[in-house]
């Protein structure tokens, strides 16, 4: 039998269920009225770091090869009779699939014949089918897909970026591994990988938008497979705390120089205080309303649609990260721990606190208006361990000095590392090798 929980936002006054599934799913369902379509993720927590781990129903670690996740992403479209996307042609709905840091996720979008796509969504997630024939096939193509981004700037400077941060955690190696790993991979390592981190109680299901939840547990009684509980730990090695270096360029084929600037965080999962505190810190540092902004752009040094900033967390890797294109990105990441040193020494400004911490509720109170940004931010809640209108509550709570505290513990100059893009042939790299 089901377990149903209402979750409602006082603040807000809409509604979701959680539902803890008789298979061992976690099942989400956001109705959004008036809304004409639908959009459903089934996701597990399960990324490209997860390649050293240990089952709970075994003593010894286990360790495979880089890119793995992706891989098996990727196969889980075909089974003997046909692929996912020819099914989903019938049904009339817009499909996909992405593989992150931290989770694989399977999604379509619709506006009609919803139940039957999720039907669809559900029966080829949970039937793997694996051949050493195309297994050599997939190999091929993503090594394509590999030499793809290896070509592509603004992929580049960021695993530059997280090559030059982080020592040992798997987080600096490309999500779609080497042509050397995914070599390696074989029929066996895809199974055993599937089935210790597509076990339903490793999963969940969050649909948005024009659904029914009566509706949904009914596709779910009939295509839900009950699995035995197996948890997963993941074993890294440890991450020390300091950079592996403070500068990384490369010269690539672009017209304008572009960069990542990055500070690394002390290793752990942050609260959801911390997360409110955090992204109010960088909307009030660094958005287009800022000080830092506008001087940044009266100079010159960067352009309105480039540059942008991100609280980029997983498990065991934390970073800020500012990106875009400048003539002189040693001077831009000068600027901005100038910036951060002078709100420590001076503190934080109310007003202008005030406005930032709006601006973040009023972002994420815009968001619940999507039926897609709802479903995804479902699910990545879900595996972060958290309740969706908790977050919002917490911006709404954290306090001027809360800000400020969190300021002392970011965007620490001797954790910064700048990684550069240089156009080729490039006469603006003044200064050498060295960070300034």
């Amino acid at each position: 039998m089901e377990q149903i929980t209402r979750v409602t936002s006082k603040r807000i006054e809409d509604t979701y269920d959680v539902i803890q599934h008789p298979s061992g799913l976690r099942i989400m369902v956001y109705p959004k009225p008036g809304s004409h379509s639908a959009v459903a993720i089934f996701g597990t927590k399960y990324g490209s770091i997860d390649t050293r781990f240990r089952r709970s129903d075994e003593d010894a670690d286990s360790e495979v090869p880089a890119g793995i996740a992706h891989f098996l992403e990727h196969k889980l479209f075909e089974n003997e009779d046909c692929d996912a996307f020819a099914r989903y042609a019938k049904t009339g709905a817009s499909a996909n699939a992405y593989t992150s840091f931290d989770m694989t996720c399977y999604l379509f979008s619709c506006t009609k014949n919803l139940y039957d796509s999720l039907e669809i969504l559900l029966d080829f997630v949970q039937n793997p089918y694996f051949t050493e024939q195309t297994i050599q096939k997939e190999q091929g193509i993503i090594g394509q897909e590999i030499r793809m981004y290896e070509d592509d700037p603004s992929w580049r400077v960021l695993f530059n970026l997280l090559r030059a941060m982080y020592h040992v955690h798997p987080v600096k190696t490309d999500i779609a591994g080497t042509v050397e790993s995914i070599a390696q991979i074989t029929p066996e390592m895809l199974y055993r990988c599937y089935h210790t981190f597509y076990n339903l109680h490793n999963m969940v299901l969050c649909l948005a938008g024009n659904v029914e939840t009566e509706k949904v547990l009914g596709v779910a009684d009939r295509m839900l497979k009950p699995c035995e509980m197996v948890k997963v730990e993941r074993a890294f090695l440890p991450e020390p705390e300091d950079i592996v270096q403070p500068y990384i360029e490369e010269e690539m084929a672009v017209s304008f120089p572009i960069f990542q600037l990055g500070f690394k965080e002390a290793p752990g999962v942050f609260a959801e205080q911390k997360d409110a505190e955090v992204d109010i810190l960088l909307e009030l540092l660094a958005s287009d309303a800022s000080l830092l902004f506008r001087r940044l752009l009266d100079k010159g040094l960067i352009n309105e649609s480039s540059f942008g900033y991100d609280h980029f967390t997983g498990t065991g890797y934390s970073a800020i990260l500012f990106s875009g294109e400048s003539k002189d990105p040693k001077e831009v990441s000068k600027m901005i721990c100038e910036e951060a040193e002078r709100l420590r020494r001076e503190g934080i400004d109310p007003q202008a606190f005030s406005r930032a911490r709006k601006a973040v509720y009023g972002r994420n109170i815009m968001a619940l208006n999507s039926a897609e940004a709802i479903a995804n931010a479902m699910t990545s809640a879900t595996f972060r361990g958290e309740e969706l209108f908790r977050y919002i509550d917490q911006v709404a709570e954290v306090s001027l000095e809360d800000v400020q505290r969190c300021l002392e513990e970011h965007l620490l100059p001797q954790r910064a590392v700048l990684s550069v893009i240089f156009p080729k042939g490039n006469e603006m790299n003044i200064g050498g090798n060295d960070h300034d």
